[in-house]
């Protein structure tokens, strides 16, 4: 970047920069985001008359191209550039205009808290850059994310370097693994890494000379004598190839093989799924709006969970010892539960075999059980009550500690880390959406919103858990580190303030192994492709075609002048965010759109009475407004029912009966569990470029990621695509197609689980190899949790009054 200064600062360009903030500087702000430095430069370049190649290729050019963010103060300007994903850098340009000078991370905070009148000489500093000074890193921003890839590189590198040493430790990793104190694997007949080794050929010798199929229990005995117990295989084949893949690995170490090998182990059978702050329950509710996808992402992920932990046992030989593997869904008890099961206990998880949702109450210091649904942005207050409460029932529901524990969320993640701290077992989490790259500026003017949504506890959890976990599950790339044009969810940890609180010099390490990216799936049960017709139930299919296209009912607004048409489907929860009112201004404003195609909008409310707080009472009814404004009653159809999966999942196939599509219009989407189950059905889906459906969709021939900011824009892409079908008919079958065989290849819940183990055991392995740097680590998130998190989170008083009930219809 330097040489790319000095060159503006050596040329013509002097003068450029300089008229360009001199238009910054009209303007009535300090503070630039990106969007509005690239339209301010754009509009300089017009109104000046510069050549084409000056917006983009010109030292200047470049440089604005390169700045995320800007800061006008009296003496210096301020240039936030990131020429590389995963690579941020702050600049100061000296009012002369004679250098430009690299900036420390301090300086620069100290700048932003200037900014909101909020500077103190003095203040917290957390820094977790030497904690991960020691641990192995990639230095490739492409590899971000790739963390097993890159650590089972790294461990076979290290085998090959010191092959004693690293047999000792997979040896103790080994003959650590047992069930309710049953040794597996490893017996005392082994004793040293050595020993361990020069029993594998004999092993090996002993079965080739045994049928393949001969089950487990008919050889256990001389393989007793030789040092192995249960746990290699469930029969001669199984068993030998797994020791033969051992061997091959200590003689060859070679990333592929660790992988396979470590696969094949069976080490975890008792998993902890934490979904904390409300309504996970399975009959006539999923969740709330704030809640619904992941609680449906939990429920799924336990389901497949438990079936590929049955798989694995049985593969290993250990279900004839009585094993079993044993999921629990861990969350709230809601004693003012509105006819739903959540104030029960103990709740089977429906099609398993030992799949629990386990819940445990929120208590006060008297302790009182608190009985009203709380919001997520105030629940902070009970998180640590909660864990202690909850690791006395898991370890008595489990009979013993449980192997895995995963949080998802920021309150889940924060539990996780504590149980995972107490109970010494591996953490994993899931963010699912973090709070503060979706809100603009909310570390900035945290105090401002601090009654409302209390970030100042939750940003500090999520220092807390992110740093405290073993690993990460991250569903995309950009989760982790964005794009070139936007910042990661994960990034926006990296380097922040919380004016008068405390600065966050360095906040996580993006480049260490613990990122992990692992797809969701989509559950094939209730969603699956409209051209399966033995799947569907043509009654069914009957009433809910009637629901989207005909029958009236006061749940449901609007009447089609023509339900021939082909239908654009939006199925969200009514938030700023998802931005339902921004699809319906699109498709009011575009004449083109409404003579071609109806809206259909499915959404759980319909009126602002019905909404359960302020902000969403707002965005119903500003979408009344803007129907009204644009007199669409007669060319939407708004259904504001709740619908079980079932009947959503049919809902997407009866709009692909007709040949519609699907728009997903969110100003920003973290992943989007709506878009693969419109793919999945087989609709031609459009999504928000901002977040994860880049990856999901990879913009399949260049037309299905929408600008939810370019209303012009994003018509014009819909009504290219009809066009493309209307002059080539078999269009949509292809674009349909595409989509299904997208996510049946990659966001499946089998590869996801398949994943999932590989990480935990990989994981687990590798604190046993550099337990120091994790209790240093643990020992400074105890710190933030008991100084910073814990005094903040006492003085939040929640809203416990009962919410509205609205169940299915």
């Amino acid at each position: 970047m330097y040489e790319l200064f000095q060159a503006i600062l050596n040329s013509e360009e002097k003068t450029e920069i300089r008229q360009f903030l001199c238009t910054l500087d009209t303007k009535d702000q300090r503070y630039f985001l990106r969007n509005e430095i690239l339209q301010a430069f754009a509009d300089y370049c017009h109104q000046s008359q510069k050549p084409a190649y000056f917006y983009h290729s010109s030292s200047l050019g470049t440089l604005i191209n390169y700045t995320h963010e800007i800061i006008l103060e009296r003496e210096n300007t301020w240039f936030v550039v990131r020429p590389r994903i995963a690579s941020q850098e702050v600049w100061k340009l000296t009012s002369d205009f004679t250098q430009f000078d690299l900036i420390t991370p301090k300086e620069f905070l100290d700048v932003s808290d200037r900014l909101v009148n909020r500077y103190q000489s003095h203040i917290l500093e957390i820094d977790l850059h030497p904690f991960y000074q020691a641990s192995p890193r990639t230095s490739d921003p492409r590899n971000i994310g790739q963390g097993l890839t890159f650590l089972n590189h790294y461990l076979c590198n290290q085998f090959v370097t010191d092959p004693q040493y690293w047999l000792d430790k997979l040896f103790q990793a080994l003959q650590a693994i047992q069930y309710n104190g049953m040794r597996l694997l490893i017996g005392d007949r082994i004793r040293s890494g050595i020993q361990f080794a020069k029993q594998i050929k004999p092993a090996i010798t002993f079965l080739r000379e045994l049928p393949s199929h001969q089950p487990y229990p008919e050889f256990r005995f001389q393989l007793q004598q030789l040092g192995f117990e249960a746990g290699w295989g469930n029969n001669v084949g199984r068993f030998k190839e797994t020791l033969e893949l051992l061997q091959r690995l200590i003689d060859t170490p070679q990333p592929s093989l660790l992988e396979a090998f470590v696969s094949r182990i069976p080490a975890v059978f008792r998993v902890v799924l934490i979904s904390i702050h409300g309504w996970v329950a399975q009959e006539n509710v999923l969740g709330r709006e704030e809640t619904l996808g992941q609680v449906i992402y939990v429920l799924e992920q336990a389901r497949s969970l438990e079936n590929k932990l049955q798989e694995e046992i049985k593969l290993a030989g250990l279900d004839c010892l009585g094993i079993k593997p044993h999921v629990i869904i861990l969350t709230r008890l809601i004693p003012n539960c509105q006819g739903t099961f959540c104030d029960l206990r103990l709740e089977k998880v429906n099609n398993t075999e030992n799949a629990w949702i386990l819940r445990i109450p929120f208590t006060d210091s008297h302790p009182e059980i608190t009985n009203n649904w709380i919001s997520k942005f105030e629940i902070w207050s009970y998180l640590e009550k909660f864990a202690q409460d909850a690791e006395k029932e898991l370890l008595e529901q489990f009979q013993g500690k449980p192997n895995l524990i995963i949080g998802n969320y920021s309150d889940g993640n924060l539990v996780a880390s504590i149980l995972s701290r107490s109970l010494k077992v591996t953490q994993c989490n899931i963010a699912h959406s973090l709070e503060k790259p979706k809100n603009l500026f909310s570390n900035l003017y945290w105090q401002e919103l601090e009654d409302k949504y209390h970030f100042s506890a939750q940003f500090t959890a999520d220092l807390i858990s992110m740093n405290a976990a073993d690993f990460i599950i991250a569903s995309t790339y950009q989760e982790i580190v964005g794009t070139p044009d936007t910042m990661g969810q994960y990034e926006s940890y990296k380097c922040f303030t919380m004016p008068e609180l405390y600065h966050v010099i360095d906040g996580i390490d993006l480049f260490n192994p613990k990122f992990n990216m692992v797809a969701p799936g989509v559950s094939e049960t209730f969603f699956f492709p409209y051209n399966q017709t033995e799947k569907r139930n043509l009654q069914e299919s009957q009433h809910i075609q009637n629901l989207l296209f005909h029958q009236e009912d006061d749940h449901i607004f609007g009447k089609l002048d023509d339900s021939n048409k082909r239908p654009i489907f939006a199925v969200a929860p009514i938030t700023s965010i998802k931005n339902l009112t921004g699809l319906v201004e699109c498709f009011g404003k575009s004449n083109e759109l409404q003579s071609r195609c109806n809206l259909i909008l499915l959404t759980s409310k319909l009126y602002p009475d019905e909404a359960t707080n302020l902000e969403e009472a707002e965005e119903i009814q500003k979408l009344h407004n803007i129907i009204n404004q644009y007199t669409l009653p007669s060319k939407i159809r708004w259904l504001g029912m709740r619908l079980p999966s079932n009947k959503i999942g049919e809902a997407y196939r009866i709009i692909a009966d007709k040949q519609g599509i699907y728009v997903h219009f969110a100003l920003y989407e973290a992943f989007g569990r709506s878009i693969l189950e419109a793919m999945i059905s087989g609709l031609p889906t459009f999504a928000t470029k901002f977040g994860g459906a880049l990856e999901i969709i990879e913009d399949w021939q260049n037309g299905f990621h929408l600008n939810p900011t370019d209303l012009a824009g994003t018509a014009k892409t819909i009504i290219n695509f009809l066009d493309k079908c209307e002059s080539h008919p078999e269009y949509w079958q292809e674009t349909s197609q595409w989509m299904i065989q997208r996510i049946r290849n990659k966001y499946n819940w089998k590869l996801h689980n398949e994943q999932l183990l590989v990480l935990a055991k990989m994981f687990s392995f590798w604190n046993l190899i550099a337990p120091e740097d994790n209790e240093a680590r643990d020992r400074y998130m105890e710190t933030l949790f008991y100084l910073i998190y814990k005094p903040r989170a006492e003085k939040i008083i929640p809203h416990t009054q009962p919410q509205k009930q609205y169940l299915p219809i």
